[in-house]
């Protein structure tokens, strides 16, 4: 009882205090405010919370491999050396045909980049047990929900072919996309790429003696630069190079895989046949039932904001769009800004309807625009407050975090509507004129203000047990319980600072104190089954007792 007295006390003290210097609580509010305002535009925005795991993917590459061995030779090896990665929860493995695919899965809260570096420093040793041409790579930090935006490239003209459009995706492109901020990797699909192509006519093999292992390693060694020496001529220096680099099909066909005793060669096209062609593909991309096309998918970094990032990526198609070849287009075909925009705006029309309802259901009981107004104005300063925690937390403004608002937003004015027509009714009063108005109004909000701070305070909690779900359920309304939960808490605070400043500048006393017929006819509407059903709940208190004895 003493504790209860004690906040009691505070909170009073509180309120007088607000009331007394309502110019220093409202200044100290507009600051905070604005504080709450740019937090809420630095605020991640997106559609949805992000419910995937943390998790890095080990990408392996062994061409021409059954799924079969790859996953005898790559997958398991791999799987059973990143299970000893500390916080690492579990570790799934997917084998293909030359290709595989292991998903390293941590535990909550596991920041992605010590992941990946710890499961970098482990392939270090995981690769030793590893065929030696087998390539690892990690794929990017990204999440499942990374993907927000995709284009394709279109040529209405025909000028250009499947190849020519994923050169121009791969070598242009690509790289051009992948330097915007937030950009974890541009993924391109579909055409065909390019490459030589070395055809061997085993026969012609037999004939001459030659393996393949010649043919590979000749191939390798005439693809390469070499270095020589400096000479000085008039005092400057002239570097000596070899250019060996391959530049066309002609440069392969004249490679020598050997000499017979004459010193006659052996070309490369006397064995085989080289061309230019498509690389082996498992799939095509289609736009629109139109045909085959090429095209790019956007892959966003961890934790960055998802519409920042694809309005970065939209200002640089739009000037990269006249360095394009004559006839291509850049076509849009998944932009979730769109769906961010009709979340956003979906909770925000929600936001506006409930705040205009509370506000005619305060006029229409009251009678009374200033109290309408002073009640309604706790209603956005909560929110802007709300985000400054929203914000340090890291959490996206999406519409499970805004669902929390509108479900806090009908009972966020309850404290500043009790207050107020506390204070209302006492200004009302013919007995209680001699009193000063000020402090008429301290004293009305000093009787009702802690019952109902602390009765907002426990409403304000009701969401704890949120807070302890885990993995996906935890993803996916830990949000809403922030954002309610704080919410609630700044409209139970200013309750008691904003209100009675806004009381004391705003309240005056009313010239006709007459009680208002509507309320009039509800009090003696209500009175009658407030006391039946009291009664009703006495007499079943006593039946209880009796039959309990």
């Amino acid at each position: 009882m003493v504790e209860q007295h004690d906040s009691n006390k505070l909170i009073g003290h509180i309120i007088e205090y607000c009331a007394k210097h309502a110019v220093i609580t409202l200044f100290l509010i507009v600051a905070a405010s604005f504080w709450g305002y740019r937090s809420l535009l630095s605020t991640p925005v997106d559609a949805l919370p992000d419910l995937s795991e943390v998790q890095v993917i080990v990408y392996s590459e062994w061409s021409g491999r059954s799924p079969d061995l790859i996953e005898d030779q790559v997958s398991y090896p791999l799987t059973t050396s990143l299970l000893s990665v500390p916080h690492v929860k579990v570790v799934r493995a997917q084998s293909f045909m030359g290709t595989s695919f292991v998903y390293v899965i941590f535990d909550e809260d596991t920041d992605i980049y010590w992941a990946r570096s710890r499961v970098m420093e482990f392939l270090q040793t995981a690769s030793k047990k590893l065929p030696a041409d087998v390539e690892l790579s990690l794929g990017p930090d990204a999440t499942g929900v990374g993907w927000v935006y995709e284009y394709a490239l279109d040529d209405k003209s025909g000028n250009h072919n499947l190849a020519d459009l994923r050169s121009l995706q791969d070598f242009k492109l690509r790289p051009w996309l992948e330097a915007v901020s937030g950009v974890a990797e541009i993924a391109s699909i579909g055409g065909f790429e390019k490459e030589y192509q070395i055809s061997v006519d085993p026969h012609k093999l037999a004939q001459y003696g030659v393996t393949l292992q010649q043919i590979i390693h000749a191939v390798r060694r005439s693809n390469n630069d070499v270095g020589g020496r400096v000479l000085e001529i008039a005092g400057h220096e002239h570097f000596i190079r070899g250019r060996g680099y391959i530049k066309s099909v002609a440069d392969i066909k004249k490679i020598v895989l050997q000499s017979n005793s004459k010193g006659v060669p052996l070309l490369l096209e006397s064995v085989a046949t080289v061309n230019l062609g498509p690389a082996m593909r498992r799939g095509v991309a289609e736009l629109d039932g139109e045909g085959e096309t090429v095209g790019g998918i956007v892959i966003m970094r961890y934790g960055e904001d998802a519409m920042q990032v694809i309005q970065a990526v939209k200002q640089r198609l739009d000037s990269v769009r006249q360095s394009l070849p004559d006839g291509v287009e850049i076509i849009t075909t998944y932009d979730r800004s769109s769906l961010i925009d009709r979340a956003i705006h979906t909770l925000k029309q929600t936001l506006i309807e409930e705040i205009i309802v509370v506000l005619l259901v305060i006029l229409l009981f009251l009678r009374h625009y200033r109290i309408a107004l002073i009640a309604v104005a706790t209603l956005p300063i909560a929110i802007l407050l709300a985000f400054i925690p929203l914000q340090q937390h890291q959490i996206s403004t999406n519409i499970m975090s805004l669902g929390g608002i509108a479900v806090a937003i009908g009972a966020m004015v309850d404290a500043g509507i009790v207050m107020l027509d506390n204070i209302h009714r006492r200004l009302g009063q013919q007995s209680l004129e001699s009193i000063p108005r000020q402090t008429l109004i301290i004293k009305s909000m000093q009787e009702v203000g802690p019952s109902i701070f602390f009765s907002l305070a426990i409403i304000t909690l009701s969401f704890l047990p949120v807070f302890v779900f885990e993995g996906t359920e935890g993803r996916l309304f830990q949000p809403l319980a922030y954002t309610k939960t704080y919410a609630m808490g700044f409209a139970a605070i200013l309750s008691i600072t904003l209100t009675p400043a806004l009381a004391v500048l705003l309240l005056q006393r009313p010239t006709n104190p007459k009680k208002d017929k509507l309320n009039r006819w509800f009090y003696a509407a209500y009175q009658p089954l407030v006391m039946s059903a009291l009664q009703r709940r006495f007499w079943v208190l006593i039946l209880s007792l009796y039959q309990s004895q």
